[in-house]
């Protein structure tokens, strides 16, 4: 699949999803996508490296959680364990006004994270090399996320150190993980669950809000 046929499939999933981005924020997302690719020939960021595959399972499929992001009124956001900045570069690019706080210990995906930052001039990003809890003490964001991140619980426990007691925090998953919600401890409550319909992507999404009171 060319430029000239991701562009559209991109617009249309957008459209598909039924949110609005940004004038320049579809050449953005297909610069990141074509970024990664460019890295992975190198560094294997990521296990998927077709464009049409990046398009669905990567692009669309954090989008998706854009409306729910917006609905808890989310001003910065903390992107736990972002590996290639999935999903928060795609979430930073879609909603400049949105601050991102991007955090991985690996240093290949935080050095390609800082160059997609100064590549697509995305000042709204802030790129940390660490894990979550050796984050500095004044980080704190109103809210977390997490794509295919550990366990629930460990999540949560990553999360404490970045946000405040009651934040949400948002957890993409594929298949509802009952076992893991299950184990969640008593300080950890699920707010909601909800099912994702990502364009092009026929595996079962879901996205999962918990809130943690730091018990």
């Amino acid at each position: 699949m060319t430029d000239t046929t991701l562009r559209p499939a991109l617009q249309d999933g957008i459209a598909r999803l039924g949110i609005t981005v940004p004038a320049d924020a579809v050449e953005r997302l297909l610069a990141y996508c074509a970024l990664l690719q460019k890295w992975n020939r190198t560094y294997n960021l990521t296990a998927i490296r077709a464009p049409e595959k990046m398009l669905t399972h990567h692009l669309l499929d954090s989008l998706a959680v854009l409306p729910f992001v917006e609905q808890a009124g989310v001003h910065t956001l903390a992107d736990i364990g972002s590996g290639a900045g999935l999903p928060g570069i795609v979430l930073a690019i879609a909603r400049p006004a949105l601050h991102v706080l991007s955090i991985d210990k690996v240093a290949k995906k935080i050095s390609f994270q800082q160059q997609a930052k100064a590549q697509l001039g995305l000042d709204n990003l802030r790129v940390l090399a660490c894990r979550a809890e050796a984050a500095p003490a004044d980080v704190r964001t109103d809210a977390a996320i997490s794509r295919a991140f550990a366990s629930l619980t460990d999540f949560a426990a990553s999360a404490r150190a970045l946000t405040t007691p009651g934040s949400a925090l948002f957890a993409m998953k594929g298949v509802y993980p009952a076992e893991e919600v299950a184990a969640l401890p008593a300080c950890v409550r699920l707010r909601a669950s909800h099912p994702l319909t990502v364009p092009g992507l026929a595996a079962e999404r879901t996205l999962l809000i918990l809130e943690d009171s730091h018990g």
